[in-house]
This record gives C-alpha cells, sequence and structure tokens, in this order.
C-alpha cells in the first residue's frame, strides 16, 4: 500500500473513532459519587465538584458540593439542566452569605439551614441578566448550608426537615 493510501486509511479510521454516539449527551459529564461508586451525569459547569448523597429530612438528595468560597460564587451559574444531581449544597464553616442569580439561567428554590442542621428559611429565585440583581438571604445569615434545586423540587421540605452533612470524610 502506497504512503497516500496508507495516511487516507489511517486518517479515516481516527475520524471514525472520534465520532460522538448520536445518542450521547455531549453537554454531560460523567462522575463516580464516592458514597455509592456510581456513575451519574452532571452539567459540565460543575462537573468537577465533589457528589455526595446527602440526608435531608427522610429522604437522601444527591448534591453537588460547594464548599468553598470560589464554587459558592461559581453555584450553578450557566447549568441549563441538573441532569442525575438533586441540586447543590452550600457549606460554611462560618455564618453564610446571600446568593444571587446572575448568569444562573434556570429558576431555582433555596433552602437554608442552621449549624445544627435545622430548618432556617427558603426563598424562590429567578434568573437575572442585568446588574443589579436581587439578593436572597434569610433575615440574618446565621445559617450554615443551604440547598439549591429546581423550581418546585424542595416543596417537600417542611419547618421540621433537617439535613445531616458534615465535610469530615
Amino acid at each position: 500500500m502506497g504512503w497516500m493510501t496508507a495516511t487516507i486509511v489511517i486518517a479515516l479510521l481516527a475520524a471514525a473513532c472520534s465520532v460522538t454516539p448520536t445518542n450521547a449527551t455531549p453537554e454531560a459529564s460523567a462522575v463516580q459519587t464516592e458514597s455509592t461508586m456510581t456513575t451519574i451525569e452532571v452539567p459540565p459547569q460543575i462537573a468537577e465538584l465533589d457528589v455526595q448523597d446527602v440526608q435531608v429530612g427522610d429522604r437522601i438528595m444527591l448534591l453537588a458540593i460547594a464548599d468553598n468560597p470560589g464554587l459558592r460564587s461559581q453555584g450553578l451559574q450557566g447549568v441549563t439542566d441538573l441532569l442525575d444531581l438533586d441540586g447543590m449544597l452550600f457549606f460554611w464553616r462560618h455564618d453564610g452569605d446571600s446568593f444571587w442569580m446572575k448568569n444562573t439561567v434556570i429558576p431555582l428554590d433555596i433552602v437554608w439551614f442552621n449549624e445544627d442542621g435545622a430548618y432556617k428559611d427558603r426563598a424562590s429565585m429567578v434568573p437575572c441578566a442585568q446588574d443589579p440583581c436581587p439578593t436572597y438571604a434569610p433575615d440574618d445569615l446565621d445559617f450554615r448550608f443551604a440547598i439549591e434545586a429546581r423550581a418546585g423540587a424542595l416543596d417537600w421540605i417542611t419547618s421540621e426537615t433537617t439535613i445531616v452533612y458534615s465535610d469530615q470524610p
């Protein structure tokens, strides 16, 4: 086989190997959860975040963990679909911060919890494309946890609901 034919064959094989199957979701990233070691699909904007099962009331929620200033600031910006995730858990080792929806494209509900895991407050938040964006927070910033999820997905949480989460392995 001549060098020209061999080059064409190699190029065709390389192209065939790089084709994405039609049933693949190009915007999804596969990650493994630490607790179940199963593969799940997460949005690419948050694919590098730790994903954990978190006890919320009598349910286990699959949540991306935002536990440092950079991750909390990024939040769910640019995410159009949570895919296999139930939402995102924001965790502080000190009093929490207010939230805004700048560059967030889907409506979200948020529930805040105190340091002991007890329910604090909740809000429904809408996307914001122009400054100034409204901020969302309980009357005071004395909370340690917040869960963001699709609008309506946290309707089952009541004032009696608690969260159990530890950032310790």
